[in-house]
């Protein structure tokens, strides 16, 4: 009985976090899979199995590969400009060119982004960007708009809008996870290479690149996921307009659901994104697997 008791231990402390997992997390996700194969799932009390007519309703919506394009531009470039500016606000805090209450302070204004929550960051943005607004007055000195521009209405500029909007809250994640990286790269590495004759293009393509590898590699697969789950912000600036040009899956999805009230289509197109996801995760383990290893 001992025994017993000493190799159970370890579950029960896990227990509270595995049953809140289960109750919130699997059993959801089982239902979904379930209301994807039936007909008029929550709205019948008997609804009829359908099978995959569902998702084949799905794949052969126009609206549906609309949001899917709007989708991966989000998603790209989101990743990818976060890497960029991550980056290089990662490299300028960890360079010796300022003092250290220069970068405290600078620190805490790149991260401020990050700390907000999506209401107070779509409400700024809102207000920011409406017509004759401070963007518009800003940007009217440089001739680079009017002071009547209609940046979250305009078809032409909504989506780029939206994007950059998440540009700017999510960048401090990965400055924040590259500077953490930077500052545990010994320095003799740099100076043995500069000894050598290497410059700082070399020097950041062969040693700082390659020793953040791990950490680019997670963040960016974490981004993808967060990125095509993006909602709150996107719903709250736009709500998937113009004419459906800020659509994405997240929004696609909601509309479908408490919108039309067609949760079974909302369900299969939500396991369609879940997979995705999946795939996604799937190499995230593995790397951090290799990490570990």
């Amino acid at each position: 009985m001992r025994k017993v008791k000493k190799a159970a231990t370890p579950y029960l402390f896990l227990a509270p976090t595995i049953i809140l997992m289960v109750v919130l997390l699997v059993i959801p996700i089982c239902m979904i899979f379930q209301y994807s194969f039936l007909n008029n799932a929550i709205v019948e009390k008997n609804p009829e199995i359908v099978g995959f007519k569902n998702y084949s309703k799905i794949l052969g919506d126009k609206a549906f590969w609309n949001a899917v394009r709007n989708t991966i531009f989000f998603v790209l470039v989101s990743v990818v400009a976060h890497m960029g500016l991550g980056m290089g606000f990662a490299m300028l805090l960890n360079s010796s060119y300022f003092a250290r209450r220069t970068k405290t302070i600078a620190r805490v204004i790149y991260v401020l982004p990050w700390m907000f929550t999506a209401s107070v960051i779509a409400i700024l943005w809102k207000l920011m960007l409406q017509p004759q607004g401070i963007i518009d007055y800003l940007l009217s000195f440089v001739h680079l708009a009017t002071k009547d521009s209609e940046w979250l209405s305009d078809r032409s500029i909504a989506l780029y809008t939206i994007t950059f909007v998440n540009i700017w809250c999510g960048y401090p994640f990965y400055m924040i996870s590259l500077l953490a990286g930077l500052q545990g790269i010994s320095g003799d590495l740099y100076e043995c290479s500069a000894l050598d004759g290497a410059d700082s293009l070399q020097q950041f393509l062969h040693i700082t690149i390659p020793q953040l590898k791990p950490i680019i590699i997670s963040i960016s697969m974490l981004d993808f996921v967060w990125s095509i789950q993006s909602f709150a912000v996107i719903w709250m600036l736009t709500g998937g307009g113009p004419a459906k040009t800020t659509e994405t899956l997240s929004i696609y999805i909601y509309k479908f659901a408490f919108n039309s009230s067609k949760y079974a289509l909302a369900s299969a197109a939500s396991v369609i994104v879940l997979i995705i996801c999946i795939i996604v995760a799937i190499f995230y383990v593995r790397q951090q697997k290799k990490a570990r290893d």
